[in-house]
């Protein structure tokens, strides 16, 4: 603080490099979501209406940057492990399919730059394996055990809830969302019921 600023001033500068570095992410978030998989500084400036300095001031790299933009996306994650409002087995795992099909719709555009940027970015290599983590073993406790310890019916069932195949589904097979979301539920559905 220098002789001139006075608490309310160095206040209100901590303000504005805040609202600056939320219209950063913000900036990025909104080109990916439009399809740009690896948007450039000069484009996220200029979209979040800053200098290109400023991108770098708030984010020393690309690498600090997409940790906090795979911050944002895990509140859309937590979505998806919110209680279950059926009781039995059945319902859980309709209701899963249900909540992550909506999570994987929501994030595909930040999927998909991610498969471009992972292999560089141990941020979102890490990350990424947490998230699959965590939900494998949401569904290990969602399905009975007479079904998690049959391995070639679990992994059957993890891989069709997998953001991958949500993936495959839409860009390569160019499913609509809601047959994408059936045609899952109607794989799980023949798989549990022949275990």
């Amino acid at each position: 603080m220098t002789a001139y600023d006075t608490p309310h001033s160095s206040d209100g500068r901590r303000r504005r490099s805040e609202q600056s570095r939320d219209r950063i992410v913000d900036a990025v978030m909104a080109l990916v979501a439009e399809g740009h998989v690896t948007p450039s500084a000069e484009n996220v400036a200029a979209r979040a209406g800053v200098g290109l300095r400023s991108v770098f001031r708030h984010f020393k790299d690309m690498e600090s940057l997409y940790a906090e933009i795979w911050l944002r996306n895990v509140r859309v994650y937590a979505a998806a492990l919110l209680p279950y409002v059926s009781a039995d087995w059945r319902g859980k795992l309709d209701e899963m399919i249900e909540r992550r099909a909506g999570v994987y719709e929501q994030l595909l555009p930040f999927k998909r730059a991610g498969d471009v940027h992972i292999h560089k970015s141990p941020t979102l290599a890490v990350n990424q394996k947490a998230v699959s983590r965590v939900l494998r073993e949401r569904l290990a406790q969602t399905l009975p055990a007479a079904i998690v310890g049959k391995p070639l019916v679990f992994e059957a069932i993890n891989m069709l809830l997998s953001f991958e195949c949500w993936q495959l589904l839409r860009l390569e097979q160019q499913l609509d969302p809601a047959m994408a979301r059936q045609l899952i539920g109607n794989q799980i559905s023949l798989i549990t019921a022949a275990a």
